[in-house]
C-alpha cells in the first residue's frame, strides 16, 4: 500500500506593526530594556482528504517553458529542513549505475534545468541521475525481471527524523522510472558504500514500491519516527529522477554537542529551526541558519520593499534551553538591500510567563559586513526573534551558547529513544 500523499499547506505571513524607531549610529551591546514584539499565531489549515498522485508519461516537450506543464503540489512536510541539502554536507556516496547522468546531481539545491539541444557522446544530457536501460537475460526473455531495479546510496547532511520525502522527475518524460521505493538506516561515523552494502546492516522501508510519475514532483509522507544517517533509493526497472529532496527533523548528536560545549545554538546542523517568518518573498528565512556564510545574495534572507511603517522578523527555536552569551548577525552579499536597523528577542518557555524579553536593543546595521556581540551575562531561552528595519534582509544569525543541565539530558534522552 502506498503511503498518502501530502497536501497543499500554505504559511501564514503575517507583518509586524512595531512603530519604527530614530536611527542610531552607536551599536548597543548590553542587555537592554524589551523591544515591542507581535507574535503572530498560525491559523487553522484545511486539509484535503484526497491529495493529488501523479503516475504515467507527461507530455513531449513542444518548445518553450519546459516546466509549463510540470506536475507539482504543495506539501505539508516542505517546511520542514532537507536533510539531504548538499550545503548540510549531504551527498550521494554511490550507485550501481549512471552511465547518462551523474548521480550526484540528485542533490543540487536548485530546480533541474532542461536544455533541448545538449547532447553529448552518450545521448541526451539530463539534469538528473539516470541509468542505462535495463534487458532481460536472452531472445526469449528480452524484459529486465520483476525485481530488476537501480539504486544509489545518499548521505544525510544532518541525520534526523525523515517527515517526507519528494521524488523530482522534472524534464523526464518518457524516461523516468515506473516505481520508486526507498529504504533508510542509521550507521554511526562515516561508513564507506561497501559497509551500507553489507547484509548485516539493517534497512527500513520508509516509501514502499510506488508507481510514479514522469515530469512530476512525486511526494511522500513518512512515518517512521526513527532516527536515520543514510538512504537508499532505488528506482524500478531503470531511468531517470531529477532531483531528491528528504525533509525532516534534524536530530543532533549530544555527545558531540556536549564535546563542544559552546556552538551555535540555532544551527541547522545542530538542530535549530525557523517556526515563522513576516516575509519569504525573496529567499527563505531558513537561509540564515544555514552552514558558513553567505556567497550569494540569493543565500540569505530578503524580504520585499515594505510601503507602510511596519518591520520584517523571523523567530527560531533553538535545538534546546540554552544560555545565549554571544551573537552574529551577518549581512554578508546584501549591499543595497541589507536590512537598516536589528532587534533581537528572546523566550524562555520554561518559565511562567515565557514574555519576550530584549537582549538587543534596535541596532544599525552595515551592508556586507559580519556584526559580533557579546552579551553582558548569559541569558536563558528556548525561543529567539529578531526584527529587522524596516525591510531588506540578512544572511545569517549566529546564536553562541551552550545548552543547560536540564536541556542536555532531555536531547540525549531523545537521542536513545529515537536511534531504538
Amino acid at each position: 500500500m502506498p503511503p498518502t500523499e501530502p497536501t497543499a499547506v500554505s504559511p501564514a505571513e503575517p507583518a509586524s506593526t512595531t512603530p519604527a524607531a530614530p536611527a542610531s549610529t552607536t551599536p548597543a551591546v548590553p542587555v537592554p530594556t524589551a523591544p515591542a514584539v507581535s507574535v503572530p499565531t498560525t491559523p487553522a489549515v484545511s486539509v484535503p482528504t484526497t491529495p493529488p498522485a501523479f503516475t504515467g508519461d507527461a507530455r513531449p516537450y513542444g518548445g518553450g517553458d519546459p516546466y509549463a506543464d510540470y506536475r507539482a503540489a504543495d506539501f505539508p512536510f516542505s517546511h520542514c529542513v532537507d536533510l539531504a541539502d548538499r550545503r548540510l554536507g549531504a551527498a550521494v556516496i554511490a550507485a550501481n549505475d549512471e552511465f547518462f547522468a551523474d548521480r550526484e546531481n540528485l542533490l543540487i539545491p536548485t530546480p533541474a534545468v532542461f536544455d533541448p539541444e545538449h547532447f553529448g557522446h552518450k545521448g541526451k544530457v539530463m539534469d538528473g541521475w539516470e541509468t542505462r536501460r535495463r534487458r532481460g537475460t536472452s531472445a526469449c526473455t528480452p524484459h529486465p525481471a520483476a525485481d530488476d531495479h537501480d539504486w544509489a546510496l545518499i548521505r544525510l547532511g544532518a541525520p534526523g527524523i525523515v517527515r517526507g520525502i519528494v521524488v523530482d522527475t522534472a524534464h523526464f518524460r518518457g524516461n523516468y522510472p515506473r516505481s520508486v521505493s526507498v529504504q533508510a538506516t542509521s550507521v554511526p561515523g562515516s561508513p564507506p558504500p561497501e559497509d551500507l552494502l553489507a547484509d548485516d546492516v539493517e534497512w527500513t522501508t520508509l516509501v514502499p514500491r510506488t508507481p510514479v510519475g514522469g515530469h512530476a514532483a512525486n511526494g511522500f509522507t513518512v512515518s517512521a519516527g526513527q532516527r536515520f544517517t543514510h538512504l537508499r533509493l532505488n528506482q524500478h526497472p531503470d531511468g531517470g529522477i531529477a532531483r531528491l529532496r528528504v525533509h525532516g527533523d534534524v536530530v543532533p548528536d549530544p555527545a558531540w554537542l556536549a564535546a563542544l560545549g559552546t556552538f551555535d545554538l540555532a544551527a541547522l546542523e545542530n538542530g535549530g529551526r525557523v517556526e515563522d517568518a513576516s516575509d519569504r518573498f525573496y529567499s527563505p528565512a531558513t537561509n540564515t541558519i544555514r552552514p558558513g556564510r553567505s556567497r550569494q545574495m540569493d543565500d540569505g534572507w530578503e524580504t520585499r520593499r515594505r510601503r507602510d511603517h511596519g518591520n520584517d522578523w523571523i523567530r527560531y527555536r533553538l535545538v534546546e534551553r540554552a544560555e545565549i552569551r554571544a551573537m552574529e548577525i551577518d549581512t554578508a552579499c546584501l549591499k543595497g538591500n541589507s536590512a537598516g536597523w536589528a532587534a533581537v528577542s528572546v523566550r524562555d518557555t520554561a518559565t511562567d510567563t515565557g514574555e519576550w524579553t530584549g537582549i538587543l536593543s534596535r541596532t544599525r546595521l552595515q551592508p556586507d559586513t559580519n556584526h559580533r556581540f557579546l552579551l553582558d551575562a548569559p541569558v536563558t531561552a528556548r525561543e529567539v526573534r529578531i526584527d529587522i528595519y524596516p525591510d531588506g534582509g540578512i544572511s545569517r544569525l549566529r546564536l553562541f551558547g551552550s545548552l543547560t543541565p536540564e536541556a542536555a539530558a532531555r536531547l540525549a534522552a531523545r537521542h536513545r529513544e529515537l536511534d531504538g
